[in-house]
């Protein structure tokens, strides 16, 4: 029987952000398209005021229900939840009739880690 052989543990790719920071180089045209995607669908008030209150709900996640005041109609919540979900911002899960959402940790390294400065991060 042969020794056993120990392997390195990976970190997974989701920590890892998606671009360099802005002042380390220019942006490869993909990579430009993805950070635009992010920071675009946070370009709307409506949708900036519902990722933070998912990002600073306590738990890291919050009910549809606890989010949804936020001036507009329910139906305008959802699709605007579903604009950050699609831009990759934010993750769900449906538990009952109620959805949760909650912010990744890698978005947020990863958009903080664009906006660093290089050598900081």
């Amino acid at each position: 029987m042969s020794p056993s052989k120990v392997l390195p543990l990976l970190e997974p790719d989701a920590v890892a952000p998606c671009c360099p920071p802005l002042s380390e180089r220019p942006l490869t045209a993909e990579e430009a398209e993805r950070t635009a995607v992010m920071f675009k669908a946070l370009g709307d008030p409506v949708r900036l005021r519902l990722f933070s209150a998912v990002a600073s709900h306590e738990g890291g996640e919050a009910c549809v229900c606890d989010i949804s005041d936020v001036g507009v109609s329910q139906p305008t919540v959802s699709h605007h939840l579903k604009k950050l979900k699609d831009a990759g911002l934010l993750s769900s899960e449906r538990r009952g009739t109620w959805v949760y959402y909650r912010v990744e940790p890698a978005v947020l390294t990863a958009m903080g880690a664009i906006l660093t400065r290089a050598g900081t991060v």
